[in-house]
């Protein structure tokens, strides 16, 4: 099972991500994505293990971005892979079976496909787009009209700007959970909201086994 939210720690410092992702998990989160696109490569292996340590005493599931070979090394729960990342067909073969995959699409194609590398998870997005992100964002109509055409047991998580006044219409859509950052950034209190408004409840997560 997967957790209906995610919190993406996107920080500038190491510091800030470990102070983030105390209080993330602190307020009861259940998943971390880590996302180190701001920290220079030699500070990379360390931080992931300082927040592997947070994560670990709160029994919260750790979810590295893109950097596949520290969450092998680390052995952090998953990995999550950008557009511009490496195949998923490619990763599974650098990484232990029980670690997941999890990648960002934008259309309906962008499903299919990844739906046929056998990703454990699909985060779908923007639903809504900053004034300077040049990608359009999909909102309640393109989610409803991407989750209407994908028969899958994959899930959709919904990602890009979304606020708790978003989650009842985007669940409504099909969508299983959804990716926060920003907003819960500004107040990790935010959290139980969230689950309260998810239900608190998990959505099946496709797991591939390889021999």
């Amino acid at each position: 099972m997967i957790p209906k939210l995610h919190y993406i720690s996107n920080a500038k410092t190491p510091q800030l991500h470990l102070d983030n992702i105390q209080k993330a998990c602190s307020a009861g989160i259940e998943l971390v994505q880590l996302d180190m696109k701001h920290i220079k490569k030699p500070a990379l292996l360390q931080l992931a293990k300082d927040v592997q340590a947070i994560t670990s005493h709160f029994q919260t599931r750790l979810i590295i971005t893109s950097h596949y070979k520290i969450a092998e090394t680390i052995k952090a729960d998953g990995v999550f892979l950008e557009k511009t990342d490496a195949s998923p067909t490619l990763m599974r073969e650098h990484l232990f079976p029980w670690q997941s995959i999890g990648a960002s699409a934008h259309t309906l194609q962008d499903c299919q496909d990844l739906i046929k590398k056998e990703v454990d998870y699909i985060a779908l997005g923007p639903f809504q787009t900053a004034k300077e992100d040049k990608t359009n964002a999909l909102g309640i109509h393109g989610y409803t009209a991407i989750a209407e055409a994908l028969p899958t047991e994959t899930p959709l998580l919904g990602f890009g700007n979304i606020t708790t006044n978003d989650v009842k219409n985007i669940l409504d859509t099909g969508i299983s959970g959804i990716i926060v950052s920003q907003e819960i950034n500004t107040d990790f209190n935010l959290i139980k909201t969230y689950h309260q408004l998810l239900k608190a409840s998990s959505t099946q997560e496709i797991r591939h086994r390889f021999e």
